[in-house]
């Protein structure tokens, strides 16, 4: 597992919170927000609980693309030898000014799903409930200063 050095942890979460995610199913580009249900997504793809993980920039420090690349086919791997189904997805900040490819799973519990995004370095993930809005789940320690968000979880070590 890798130790997470971020800068300015509140400020990451006000961005994760608002980037533009969107996961591919059969051709359509179904989005994601945290804060709101996703509603077009489960009806298309059932499930129990919903995942939106990256390999790509661990800690939101940018990395070539061959790394990024590398990263992202040991997820894959990871994915496939637990049996785990997935769609290609992605997270896009509003101005279309960064873009990172990721994955949706379903049906990892929370567990399972912060120890996947950890051993990719990841600092924060999307993790929701079949019915229930999407919530941002930071995996660091939340500072002082965070804002309050209805839809975000600090979850340590």
């Amino acid at each position: 597992m890798r130790e997470l050095q971020v800068v300015n942890a509140a400020e990451l979460a006000l961005a994760y919170a608002a980037a533009e995610y969107a996961v591919a199913l059969d051709g359509d580009a179904l989005p994601l927000r945290v804060g709101r249900p996703a509603n077009d997504l489960e009806a298309y793809w059932p499930a129990a609980r919903y995942l939106f993980v990256s390999a790509w920039n661990p800690a939101s420090q940018p990395h070539s693309d061959s790394a990024n690349q590398a990263a992202d086919e040991r997820l894959v791997a990871r994915i496939q030898a637990a049996g785990v189904q997935r769609h290609a997805a992605w997270a896009q900040d509003s101005a279309g000014q960064w873009r990172e490819p990721g994955w949706l799973l379903a049906d990892l519990d929370d567990s399972a799903a912060d120890a996947l995004a950890r051993e990719f370095g990841q600092a924060g993930v999307l993790a929701w409930r079949r019915g229930e809005p999407v919530r941002l789940r930071m995996l660091i320690a939340r500072p002082q200063d965070a804002a309050a968000s209805e839809h975000t979880d600090w979850v340590e070590g």
